[in-house]
């Protein structure tokens, strides 16, 4: 595997929280990054319509000169937010990205790495629909906004944000093992981190809807996470111990999917 400063890695929502943190460690270890943000980054672009996902494709491109060895999708939105932008940022602002950057990855000169940021919602956060979920998957946004329309207020955030989180790691799941990615010597797997201080968790923090059911989430570790230690564990996502890793969705969350549901995992398997 190329050295890091032989590397070009790809991040959206590098201007904050875990991607900024990220992007720090990256280039101090002397990686190419190209951020992709709303602002302060190298591709300034809108990911929650088609033009400004678009926009990101043809410039990231452009600025890896047309092959990429890692792409990390960190940017997205949660409470207090619009459900039907929180559905757009977070499933097609992280999925028509990283498809749309599959054959930059796929002419590295080494083997690719994927990291799409989920979250520990998809497995801790009650009464999401399957059927938003798997609208997400067909890409259905009209389907997801009427769906999204019996719901008002808090509910109708949390589900959007669960559910959109959950459709991506479904995507990881139901893609990485295929001739399309595994086959070409891309690597795509997800983390789910949980309750990380970044400033989208203090906008909840500070919302008065939201705050209060926030603080209420069980973390056994103790406290909210940091983005510097997500950093770390994407940062090995990338490397060379990842190339035995496909299809992963690894939580690291201080515990709280474990206490709320520790016979789940794992599922037994028969044929």
């Amino acid at each position: 595997m190329p050295s890091n400063k032989e590397r070009t890695i790809a991040i959206t929502g590098s201007a904050s929280g875990i991607g900024a943190s990220l992007r720090n460690s990256l280039e101090s270890d002397g990686a190419n990054v190209i951020g992709i943000d709303l602002n302060d980054a190298d591709v300034i672009a809108d990911l929650s319509n088609v033009d400004g996902r678009n926009q990101a494709i043809s410039e990231t491109l452009d600025r890896a000169g047309g092959a990429l060895d890692g792409l990390v999708t960190s940017a997205g939105v949660g409470p207090p937010y619009d459900p039907e932008k929180i559905i757009s940022i977070n499933w097609l602002g992280t999925v028509k990205i990283i498809n749309g950057l599959r054959e930059a990855l796929a002419v590295s000169n080494s083997t690719a790495k994927v990291v799409a940021v989920s979250s520990n919602s998809t497995t801790i956060t009650p009464n999401v629909p399957e059927s938003l979920i798997e609208a997400c998957l067909a890409f259905d946004e009209e389907k997801c906004n009427q769906i999204l329309g019996g719901y008002s207020g808090m509910a109708s955030m949390a589900i959007a944000y669960a559910a959109s989180k959950t459709a991506v790691a479904r995507f990881v799941r139901r893609s990485a093992p295929s001739e399309e990615w595994a086959g070409s010597r891309i690597r795509l797997n997800a983390i789910a981190p949980g309750a990380i201080l970044t400033p989208l968790l203090q906008g909840g923090l500070d919302d008065e809807e939201f705050g209060d059911a926030i603080k209420t989430l069980p973390i056994p570790a103790g406290g909210f996470g940091s983005p510097e230690t997500i950093a770390k564990w994407i940062e090995m996502m990338l490397s060379d111990a990842a190339d035995f890793m496909c299809g992963s969705v690894v939580i690291v969350d201080g515990g709280s999917d474990a206490l709320l549901r520790p016979d789940d995992w794992p599922k037994s398997f028969t044929i």
